[in-house]
């Protein structure tokens, strides 16, 4: 088993919603450590989820990362020679983190708009259980189902 990690990073408050979930998404939003980009574009997709819901963004973001976020994985194991995909549950942080990294790649995906109108629709679609990022929750779910038969293998 794994030693727990003692010295973990932990972001705090962003500037304007004073979330410490908002200052992960702007980390995970920022290229080549241009912090202020990512802010601009994780506040105007705020300002635009604001304009077209009517609603606090950050219900809209909290439903959005419960909605992406996987409850099951597939780990690959090595036992006598060959691979199994096993499926494992996943960790409150570890689900966070993915539902992040999901809903910034999907929104990058898109082409011909603006990141932070991109980031909105995103963020939109995936608190109403829609888009790419839900549609790779989806996947991943179905990973895991199929290959249960090798639950027993879970360490």
């Amino acid at each position: 088993m794994r030693r727990p990690v003692k010295n973990r990073n932990i972001p705090g408050p962003d500037v304007r919603y004073k979330s410490q979930k908002v200052e992960k998404l702007i980390n995970y939003c920022m290229e080549r450590g241009k912090k202020n980009a990512a802010r601009s574009i994780v506040y105007d997709a705020f300002d635009i989820v604001k304009d077209k819901t009517g609603e606090d963004p950050l219900v809209v973001f909290d439903t959005a990362v419960r909605n992406v976020g996987p409850t099951l994985e597939v780990r690959s194991r090595r036992i006598g020679g060959a691979n199994y995909q096993v499926p494992r549950e996943v960790r409150a942080e570890r689900r966070f983190a993915l539902a992040l990294r999901w809903m910034v790649a999907a929104a990058r995906a898109k082409k011909g708009s603006p990141m932070g109108k991109k980031l909105a629709d995103e963020l939109l679609a995936a608190s109403k259980n829609e888009g790419e990022a839900v549609k790779r929750r989806e996947n991943t779910h179905k990973m895991a189902d199929a290959n249960k038969a090798f639950a027993h293998f879970s360490w």
